[in-house]
């Protein structure tokens, strides 16, 4: 029985497509085994995953349009909504109107919310480390260079703009 270049194409995509639902599927196990292993302390401190996106994300980038804090914890607006009145609510973070413009609302730490995250990043960064000890700086970074490159292809495929800082 010959081979033909349409089996040997098949053979390619079958394997392809194989390696790509592998990946997926590592990538979701990864996170998720990651996101057990830190949730434990986030919950001491009294918050969920999306709450301590939000305030590590105003610690680290300072006063943000809502949006943009949406988009850098890549959860949906509503939910980012609902961490944002649970954290005012606390009084771990507050909303503000922009000065440039007033339609545009920005979300800022509090003195009480800098000072939880000053308690909690530090230990989070621990834990990461400990997650991902399995792996050497050197892996680290590579693996981090290539996921940056799998996800600025994913979001041109999908037609987002993408800028090379990303």
């Amino acid at each position: 029985m010959s081979t033909t270049r349409a089996d040997v194409g098949n053979g390619a995509n079958d394997r392809d497509r194989a390696a790509t639902l592998q990946l997926v599927i590592a990538l979701a196990r990864a996170l998720q085994a990651m996101e057990r292993f830190v949730r434990p302390h986030l919950a001491t401190s009294g918050l969920a995953m999306t709450e301590f996106a939000v305030l590590e994300a105003l610690y680290h980038k300072g006063p943000l349009r809502l949006g943009e804090v949406r988009d850098r914890i890549l959860v949906t607006g509503a939910s980012t909504t609902y961490a944002v009145k649970k954290l005012e609510k606390r009084g771990l973070m507050r909303r503000k109107s922009c000065a440039e413009d007033s339609r545009v609302v920005l979300g800022e730490l509090t003195a009480k919310g800098r000072a939880l995250i000053d308690e909690v990043f530090p230990v989070h960064v621990e834990l990461l480390q400990q997650a991902t000890a399995g792996l050497t700086v050197s892996e680290k970074r590579d693996v981090s260079r290539l996921l940056r490159a799998l996800g600025r292809h994913a979001r041109r495929t999908s037609g987002e703009k993408v800028t090379g800082e990303e």
